[in-house]
């Protein structure tokens, strides 16, 4: 017996060791910021960059992208996912702003230059400042702003909906909750258990009445699709679900791409009439 209490002593130790690990660095595995960003002219000669202060205190800078062609009187406040930052946005913004959509392509608190360290809670108050900003504005209409939220994005949307609840909600890759898209590549870990930052958006989604569009692709290796479904089918509001078929998570088909666009700004007409 004694042979099999060191093993199960040791592999209990390497599990207790890489479940600390893990608690302690956990957020490395899930926020994958890039700093560096170019000029707001990246997207457009009339974007502008814009600036506001979340409620503890951080100054954060984000592009404001006017409409292009003529203005149909909403603004998209766009959430983008994990990794990056706005300026990898910009075919997004671009597309939007063609079919008359004023964009505001926001940075979260430790990207793009901004001050701050990644967390569920610092990017709620970033997201809310982004609103309280955008309502600020003299040429947005709040009675006619849309979120749109990009796989971790998504999370952010769906949260800040609750207390500014917008005209619609887009809806990108999204999933369950950030335990459920971890244990799907972590099956080995209790990461309910450890992880810090949760996103429950299967439960918030089912309090949010208002009209939302969920986008998946049917490849997608970072968010299961069948957590998109399944965050679909708890929406309570006027609902739609569009399948890019072929399309994985990164995949400009799914994130900027022709059927992708023409299915939002074709949902968006009919619930919000723009």
């Amino acid at each position: 017996m004694r042979p099999i209490v060191k093993i199960l002593a040791v592999v209990g130790t390497s599990l207790v060791a890489v479940g600390g690990l893990f608690w302690t660095a956990q957020r490395r595995f899930i926020y994958f910021p890039t700093q560096a960003v170019g000029a707001a002219s990246t997207v457009s000669a009339d974007a502008e960059e814009a600036t506001f202060t979340t409620d503890d205190g951080l100054t954060l800078t984000a592009w404001w992208i006017p409409a292009s062609d003529t203005p149909n009187g909403s603004t998209i406040l766009a959430f983008h996912g994990n990794g990056g930052n706005r300026e990898d946005r910009a075919p997004l913004a671009q597309a939007f702003t063609e079919r008359g959509y004023g964009v505001l392509l926001m940075d979260y608190r430790g990207y793009g230059g901004n001050p701050g360290s990644p967390s569920e809670e610092g990017f709620l108050l970033d997201a809310d400042a982004a609103v309280v900003y955008l309502e600020s504005r003299p040429e947005v209409d709040p009675a006619k702003l849309i979120y749109f939220g990009e796989s971790l994005g998504a999370g952010v949307a769906i949260a800040v909906a609750q207390e500014h609840p917008p005209s619609a909600l887009v809806l990108r890759s999204p999933f369950t909750s950030l335990p459920d898209v971890a244990k799907s590549h972590y099956p080995f870990l209790p990461t309910d258990l450890l992880l810090r930052d949760r996103y429950p958006n299967i439960d918030t989604i089912a309090t949010l009445d208002v009209p939302t569009l969920v986008i998946a692709g049917s490849q997608d290796t970072i968010v299961p699709f069948s957590q998109s479904k399944e965050l679909y089918e708890a929406a309570i509001g006027p609902k739609a679900f569009i399948t890019i078929e072929g399309a994985d998570h990164n995949d400009a088909a799914l994130s900027h791409g022709p059927q992708m666009i023409e299915e939002v700004v074709s949902f968006l007409h009919e619930v919000t009439g723009t």
